[in-house]
């Protein structure tokens, strides 16, 4: 996986309003290779958040894959 793949959630992350399956965008590889920085956005841009994650809570995204459309619950400030 590099800088600008499409990746896909393998679990959810209450805390942030994500759920398994949720596709974000790698903006940084580790030199590890194991740790990535994954932007997740709505349809309008929006940053949702960033988060350092592993290879453990991601994959990559399949081209044969369909996305699917969800609302982002808002977290209470």
């Amino acid at each position: 996986m590099k800088e600008t793949d499409l990746i896909v959630l393998t679990h959810d992350i209450a805390e942030h309003s994500l759920k398994t399956g949720d596709v974000g965008t790698i903006i940084h590889c580790y030199d590890d290779k194991v740790g990535f920085e994954i932007e997740f956005v709505t349809a309008e841009g929006k940053t949702i958040v960033v988060l350092t994650l592993t290879t453990k809570d991601i994959r990559a995204f399949d081209n044969m894959e369909i996305l699917h459309a969800r609302e982002v619950t808002p977290l209470a400030a």
